[in-house]
């Protein structure tokens, strides 16, 4: 993955994370590494340059809590902790960034990330990303079925092992995400014939 796409993604999931509640930088780095360590490799060394570009842009701000005034001033930078708050101004970048249900919220690497946030996301945007995960998962299916056929006879067990797992770990996926948007598609019906209800006679 780009650096550029790893910034996209560590910035959705730090401003979703800090939506949540304000956290401080330690608690913030061990919900990520929970959040995106299922899905890559979290560095710890990138989040510290996206929270100061996130303040340069005036999407967070720092609160750092005052301290007694009998605590020797040699402890009080290792005792206070900073605070990291979302502004009104990254309310409306996460809110952006929720609505973008391009191909690049589909990716193996970002769509996690999306799919933890969908409470805050809308229904048809919700319904986008997980079709569109499907239809770039169905067609790796297809690549990968063809590879199979051409090299069964070629390739040794361990690496035909290999392959078919590779294989059945993308369909249980497809399979997952068929059933999530079945309930995605239902819940929509259902909500549709609320409000119709709701509405009444014309």
């Amino acid at each position: 993955m780009s650096s550029r796409k790893g910034a996209a993604v560590l910035e959705l999931a730090v401003l979703g994370l800090l939506h949540e509640s304000p956290m401080h930088g330690y608690e913030l780095r061990k919900r990520l590494n929970t959040l995106l360590g299922m899905f890559r490799a979290f560095s710890y060394g990138s989040l510290y340059p996206c929270l100061k570009q996130a303040l340069g842009k005036g999407l967070i701000v720092e609160d750092r809590p005052e301290e007694p005034a009998n605590v020797p001033l040699a402890l009080q930078s290792r005792r206070s902790k900073i605070v990291y708050k979302l502004t009104a101004e990254g309310k409306e970048r996460l809110e952006y960034l929720l609505t973008e249900a391009g191909p690049a919220a589909w990716e193996d690497e970002s769509f996690g990330v999306h799919f933890a946030f969908f409470s805050h996301t809308r229904a048809e945007v919700r319904l986008r990303i997980l079709e569109g995960r499907r239809s770039r998962l169905e067609e790796r299916l297809d690549s990968v079925r063809a590879a199979l056929a051409r090299t069964r006879e070629r390739v040794d067990s361990y690496t035909l092992e290999l392959q078919n797992h590779g294989l059945e770990s993308v369909e249980r996926e497809v399979r997952w995400l068929n059933e999530v948007i079945g309930r995605e598609r239902a819940q929509a019906a259902t909500d549709n014939t609320q409000d119709k209800s709701k509405e009444g006679p014309r």
